[in-house]
């Protein structure tokens, strides 16, 4: 088991992973292995509709970031996931329709926006220690760690793996950007009686993200506003200031939930890093933080959107990040 507090605990995976025109959460159905220790949400492919051909589901940020010269090298990001399971789900990001585990969805997704960054897989179903490579190090979180609402984070038992996720986050020695979760609620509330202890656990730390998913990117002139399923800030200043959001335009890839809006934000820390080689992870997430944009989200509040929609070309600019 993953952890325990003195009777075993679930883990269930924050994301709705979906190949449909629109989700519906009567569709949803668990998916799990590992004796039932280990279980990803997701939702039953549907009819779909014909995706992109070009990577239209990405900011045009992105390109400029490119363009500039800035794709991620000298970064690595750890995708933290599901890369053993039978579970598997069609989507498109514009390459053509693919049908592949969770993980290898969010860890395509990473490698679309930082194309140089040096890409690394691990199994959350293990419980060992993530390990942090030379240089600037990315954990990307597409899953929540769910057990029995109303314990402290400090009376979790917890394995190797989020322990050692935790630490870099509290010390800043690795970027930790994390899916916000799919329950329509405040992160780190009471769904069906349980909390996403992994979200609790990162509260407050140096260089953790918590993300949330628009249904689209926004602009000034067409603002987004928060996915119908996406958690949001919730009243908690602590998590206010370290909530992102980003646009995951399901009807571009078929691919709905929070699970892709973390892989964003760790592959715009890395396209970040590639500029700033000599910022800290705390550096570069609170550069991400307070470049965020509110004049592109449908009636901003902090409560609902933390800092506002992450700007890679607003994290960019400055001549350095302090």
């Amino acid at each position: 088991m993953k952890f325990g507090i003195a009777t075993a605990f679930a883990m269930l995976s924050a994301p709705i992973a979906s190949a449909q025109e629109a989700p519906d959460a009567d569709e949803m159905a668990a998916l799990c292995h590992g004796g039932l220790s280990i279980c990803v949400s997701a939702t039953i492919p549907a009819a779909r509709t014909q995706a992109a051909t070009t990577p239209g589901w990405m900011s045009p940020d992105v390109g400029a970031a490119w363009a500039a010269g800035y794709k991620g090298k000298g970064a690595t990001i750890t995708i933290v996931d599901d890369f053993s399971s039978t579970s598997r789900f069609s989507g498109n990001f514009g390459i053509g329709v693919q049908t592949q585990r969770h993980g290898e969805w969010t860890r395509e997704e990473a490698s679309m926006i930082a194309p140089l960054a040096t890409i690394r897989s691990k199994d959350f179903t293990t419980s060992s220690s993530v390990t942090l490579a030379p240089g600037l190090n990315v954990l990307n979180l597409s899953y929540g760690m769910y057990a029995t609402a109303g314990y402290s984070p400090n009376q979790i038992g917890w394995s190797a793996e989020e322990a050692s996720i935790i630490s870099y986050a509290t010390r800043g020695s690795a970027i930790v950007s994390k899916a916000a979760g799919n329950d329509s609620v405040a992160v780190g509330g009471v769904t069906n009686g349980q909390q996403d202890y992994l979200d609790l656990a990162l509260v407050g730390k140096a260089s953790a993200i918590f993300v949330g998913a628009l249904s689209t990117n926004g602009t000034t002139t067409n603002k987004a506003q928060l996915a119908w399923y996406s958690n949001y800030a919730g009243s908690n200043p602590l998590v206010q200031s370290h909530f992102l959001v980003v646009g995951v335009d399901g009807s571009k890839t078929d691919l709905y939930g929070t699970s892709f809006a973390a892989p964003i934000i760790s592959g715009y820390a890395a396209i970040i890093g590639s500029k700033f080689t000599k910022a800290t992870p705390t550096q570069i997430t609170n550069d991400l933080l307070n470049t965020a944009r509110t004049d592109t989200l449908v009636n901003y509040n902090a409560s609902v959107y933390g800092k506002g929609e992450a700007s890679l070309s607003r994290a960019l600019a400055p001549v350095a990040i302090r």
